[in-house]
């Protein structure tokens, strides 16, 4: 079994990244694999609607946003962390998860459906729920198993070294890494043992614009 931890903050190896590396150390000592993925620092363009995925299965852009769809097929669970900016997620992650998501649904690869995902943030100070929250939307609209920690998953600092003095926060993501090897190991046994995913419905879309009635 593999997660893949996705680093969405401009830092390669800042806050964001070693509160990820700290749950991906409990991954593996579970010997569940955790690799990195940086979605970058170079800008990202949000999704403009052309409706180009749905016909090619791939984003227009061709940057990050392709290269990550075409790992995430190959993994079992995902843990996506992002920077508090401004009290929301930093605004090139939130870029990446709107094309992600997107390609995902609306192009039916349907990669995360049903694969756990886990949400992180990391502030210096504030913001960190607000954020959160932003980013467990994209999870839960995708049909993912959300894994928790003990409490929010969130870490506090301005510096890496800031991040592993928050005793507390590195706690969180120790139990995070431990409930996400918890939850692959029980979807596995579940499926050794028979039992299917649900059963799926044609998708309904509606909107709240009715005609006038006469």
């Amino acid at each position: 079994m593999k997660v893949l931890l996705v680093n969405g903050s401009p830092h390669k190896n800042g806050c964001t990244y070693t509160a990820l590396a700290a749950a991906g150390a409990e991954l593996q000592k579970e010997v569940i694999a955790a690799d990195n993925f940086w979605i970058g620092n170079k800008p990202l363009t949000g999704c403009i609607g052309c409706g180009w995925c749905m016909k090619n299965g791939r984003c227009h852009y061709d940057d990050t946003v392709n290269e990550f769809l075409d790992l995430a097929k190959d993994y079992d669970g995902f843990i996506f962390g992002a920077p508090v900016h401004f009290a929301s997620a930093a605004a090139s992650m939130i870029a990446f998860m709107d094309r992600v998501f997107f390609v995902d649904q609306f192009a039916g690869l349907h990669r995360f459906m049903f694969k756990p995902g886990a949400a992180v943030v990391s502030a210096r100070r504030a913001g960190t729920t607000a954020a959160l929250e932003e980013l467990n939307k994209y999870l839960l609209y995708a049909q993912m198993p959300v894994v928790s920690s003990r409490y929010w998953n969130m870490v506090h600092g301005q510096t890496p070294d800031d991040v592993l003095k928050d005793e507390e926060g590195m706690q969180i993501m120790r139990v995070l890494g431990r409930n996400m090897a918890w939850m692959l190991k029980t979807i596995e046994a579940g499926r050794q043992a028979g039992i299917r995913i649900p059963e799926q419905e044609a998708r309904i879309s509606t909107n709240f614009i009715r005609p006038e009635q006469t």
